[in-house]
């Protein structure tokens, strides 16, 4: 059993290591800036010179000539400064699977707690203003370390903000009813189910046969994992946890249709946001939306009350909500040096990682039913992150 001492030890170096994530990210824009100035006005200097000395040599010497070539050539060839891509891929896989494997341990704990009478926590939109401030704030440093972006349409921000925290909330509301953890876990990475539903219906798109079966694989895994659960009391609350993350699920979709449309608009007005731009704006509106829905149901007075009574659980739903902006920051840093199917196949073994954490950790007691099922939806999610990887290294052949 890994010790909660370690696990601070593990999230101070984390929040370190974002932070510098965040500045080498900043340094690294500015800097390829920079470089293209001075090579740009190299590139002047070098052509000017070449006419002067063709205008006034012209049919002279080779060696002018080799001399012109050799200078452009030496510097294109100028070393690129900053960290091997080694080293950047450890910072960002490591920092994302760290982050999110506690994240995903602190999530189970903050539902699983009980308090001296016998009463858990259920305010899930509470929790969501937590999460999302945290974000904003991490979001916001990392906005103004990277220069923020002017004149960015914030209607579709806000659409996709209260879409994508209602499709969280909806997650939270699935623990906080029952659900295991690793069962919403290994339903979640089926995001792709409610998109294939929506786009047959109305779109009228088509999918592979290979498509098909890897979404019945993570479906009909995560409902083999449910049954090979042994037996315990609560089916009513199971069954509306069940409800809830099939709701995330269609909020999942819902929000991927909105972003899309987010992109199509700032490329409308031709604004390209940065990556903290999104993650700022987007949970602002995330955060805005939490509120209120938190005031109207009463779970802001309630969760306070709830944390003030148990300061146990309130120290882990703030490194909840740290994990999950930190966690963001190392996604962005990992997106800015490399291919999007490194982060694809990062965020996606990192949920099997959870799902095994968990059952470990958590005292998950599962038959063999059960753990048939955990390799049915393993084996369909690595077969769609396979998939994309392929169709990723064909594109980029394509081009």
């Amino acid at each position: 059993m890994i010790s909660a001492h370690t696990f601070r030890r593990v999230f101070a170096l984390l929040c370190l290591l974002s932070l510098f994530a965040s500045g080498h990210s900043a340094h690294s824009s500015r800097s390829l800036t920079n470089k293209q100035h001075r090579a740009f006005t190299k590139k002047s200097v070098t052509n000017k010179r070449s006419s002067v000395l063709s205008q006034v040599h012209r049919g002279g010497s080779d060696k002018l000539q080799t001399s012109t070539t050799t200078t452009t050539m030496a510097s294109a060839a100028e070393p690129k400064a900053g960290l091997p891509d080694s080293v950047k891929l450890l910072i960002g896989a490591g920092g994302i699977y760290g982050a999110f494997l506690y994240y995903g341990s602190l999530q189970e704990d903050v539902f699983l707690y009980k308090a001296a009478d016998g009463s858990s926590f259920k305010q899930a939109w509470f929790l969501q203003v937590l999460e999302a401030l945290a974000n904003v704030i991490i979001g916001f440093a990392g906005m103004q370390l990277m220069g923020p972006t002017k004149n960015i349409p914030l209607t579709m921000f806000a659409i996709s903000g209260a879409s994508q925290v209602t499709a969280k909330a909806c997650t939270s509301l699935a623990l906080a009813n029952g659900l295991s953890f690793p069962v919403a876990t290994l339903a979640k990475s089926g995001k792709m189910a409610p998109v294939m539903a929506g786009s047959l219906l109305l779109g009228g798109a088509s999918y592979s046969v290979r498509e098909y079966l890897q979404v019945a694989a993570i479906i009909g895994g995560t409902a083999v994992v449910s049954m090979g659960k042994k037996k315990g009391g609560g089916t009513s609350s199971s069954s509306l946890g069940v409800f809830y993350i099939i709701m995330s699920l269609v909020l999942d979709g819902v929000t991927a249709g909105f972003q899309k449309r987010l992109k199509a608009e700032t490329a409308k007005v031709g604004v390209k946001p940065k990556p903290y731009d999104f993650m700022f704006w987007t949970n602002l509106f995330m955060c805005m939306t939490a509120v209120v829905v938190a005031l109207v149901l009463g779970e802001f007075t309630s969760g306070l009350a709830f944390c003030a009574s148990n300061p146990e659980i309130l120290s882990k739903i703030v490194k909840f909500s740290l994990c999950s902006a930190v966690g963001q920051s190392f996604i962005f840093y990992t997106i800015s040096n490399f291919d999007p199917l490194i982060l694809s196949t990062v965020t996606t073994t990192r949920k099997i990682f959870s799902v095994l954490l968990s059952i470990f950790l958590k005292g998950h007691s599962l038959s063999g039913m059960g753990w048939s099922g955990i390799a049915m939806a393993c084996a369909g999610i690595m077969s769609e992150m396979q998939a994309k990887s392929a169709a990723g290294k064909k594109k980029a052949h394509a081009n």
